[in-house]
């Protein structure tokens, strides 16, 4: 449907585009694939740097953008979406001349040599044709087979159910204890449900942290009133609970799938090529290789880093920050000087804020800052630190001070949020900074005093 007008962006915001070799010309028409924060910054952005083509914007949920963290981590505290139009200022309204935010795209014609121009197929059969096409269509959450009675988290109408049916007595069985399992039993349980957890793998977040470190949360659970079942994984979903692969069956009123999510790009079968992730491989600008007026941003493509390789979305931060590199590039503009910013997840759970910069590898040596056991109130800051092997190439020369140096590829805080600024500010500067362990793993060393050592 026609927005209102959009404001002329100001000639200070509007640099004039730059040809490069054989890139092609600015497109006259973009069409934006995704209404969530990834693609709400991208029109943002190419509206800020001076784009004045026709711009369509395609959801479909319904609703406008917003963002979707405080689904779980605010599901009792915050009883609607957190609009971005009033987190971030983005009012696509304003912003798009053709904004659809419940008729999603279900396929995708390339440009050939009939067809100058993409052809997007909508829901409701209408096809729009851009002379670019931005996917930013996040990704959705995992339902095996079978597990048709369980609910999700992913949506805001996913929220509004499931925040109808917290309350005390209420039986909450949650499969996963990654991080929206983990957050929303916190929430629970503190709201009075009973709550079990069940989480095949042998700890909680192991496949996104590593077991060294999940086995340092797993008491969380009972010190914030839920069960937590580990190593046992879910054979059947029921109406009335769930059944482990040992036998044991778990009672419940409501049961919550939070085994994961995946990119939501099956619907581009046969027209783009995706990895093993179901990922949409770009480069460090966002554009898909071979090609051109092809780009994605945000959880479902997987993106060209510098220094860390190919970074998978599902991070936060690439849904914030991908899209204004991807904008520049699109219109031709020179990169700016800005460094590439750091993968980073943010957490609250279970009475606990988690933030995590970097990438963790399995093959990470983890060394502790702090003491996990939290002392006498249990919420004593620490950190983690996944260090590359040391294969006698990975590690530099020790430093003035005689102390061995290794490079650090993530850094996991809990229950430091003072520190968030300055860990932002290390990977920022050096993506695998390099830190003599000696001092990174002294709680009396500053953070600050760190990053302007690996500076």
């Amino acid at each position: 449907m026609p927005s209102p007008a959009r404001p002329v962006p100001s000639s200070s915001l509007a640099p004039e585009p730059t040809s490069r070799g054989a890139r092609s010309p600015v497109p006259s028409s973009v069409v934006v694939v995704g209404a969530g924060l990834a693609g709400a910054r991208t029109v943002a952005a190419l509206r800020q740097l001076g784009f004045d083509g026709t711009l369509t914007l395609l959801g479909a949920e319904g609703v406008p953008p917003y963002d979707r963290p405080p689904l779980s981590k605010e599901l009792l505290t915050r009883p609607g979406p957190a609009w971005l139009v009033e987190d971030l200022g983005i009012d696509v309204a304003t912003l798009v001349d053709d904004l659809r935010l419940a008729d999603p795209a279900v396929g995708l014609t390339l440009p050939d040599d009939d067809a100058h121009a993409f052809a997007v197929t909508t829901r409701s059969g209408d096809v729009v044709r851009a002379d670019a096409v931005v996917l930013a269509v996040g990704s959705e959450p995992v339902r095996p087979l079978g597990w048709e009675t369980a609910s999700v988290l992913h949506t805001t109408a996913d929220a509004a159910a499931l925040r109808e049916r917290v309350a005390p007595g209420l039986r909450l069985a949650v499969v996963g204890a990654g991080w929206i399992g983990a957050e929303i039993a916190g929430v629970a349980a503190g709201a009075g449900a009973e709550v079990t957890v069940v989480e095949a793998g042998a700890t909680p977040l192991e496949r996104q942290l590593g077991p060294a470190v999940g086995t340092h949360l797993a008491r969380w659970y009972a010190d914030a009133g839920a069960r937590l079942v580990t190593g046992v994984p879910v054979v059947e979903v029921r109406p009335d609970g769930v059944l482990l692969a040992d036998g044991t069956q778990v009672a419940a009123d409501v049961v919550l799938a939070a085994v994961g999510a995946r990119p939501a790009t099956a619907w581009l079968d046969g027209a783009v090529p995706r990895d093993a992730r179901g990922a949409v491989p770009v480069d460090a600008t966002g554009a898909v290789r071979d090609v051109p007026g092809l780009w994605a941003v945000g959880d479902c493509a997987t993106r060209d880093h510098p220094v860390l390789g190919p970074v998978p979305g599902g991070h936060w931060s690439a849904a914030l920050h991908d899209p204004e590199p991807t904008a520049r590039a699109l219109m031709g503009l020179d990169a700016d000087d800005a460094p590439p910013h750091p993968p980073y997840v943010f957490s609250q759970q279970l009475g606990h804020d988690l933030a995590l910069f970097g990438t963790p590898a399995v093959t990470d040596e983890v060394v502790l800052r702090g003491d996990p056991a939290g002392g006498a109130t249990g919420r004593e800051a620490w950190a983690a630190l996944y260090v590359e092997p040391d294969d006698g190439t990975s590690a530099r020369r020790p430093d003035e001070g005689g102390r061995a140096v290794r490079r650090v590829r993530a850094v996991l805080l809990v229950d430091s949020p003072r520190d968030v600024g300055a860990v932002r500010r290390l990977f920022t500067r050096t993506p695998r900074p390099e830190l003599a362990l000696e001092q990174a793993t002294d709680p009396s060393v500053r953070w600050r005093d760190l990053a302007a050592a690996a500076s």
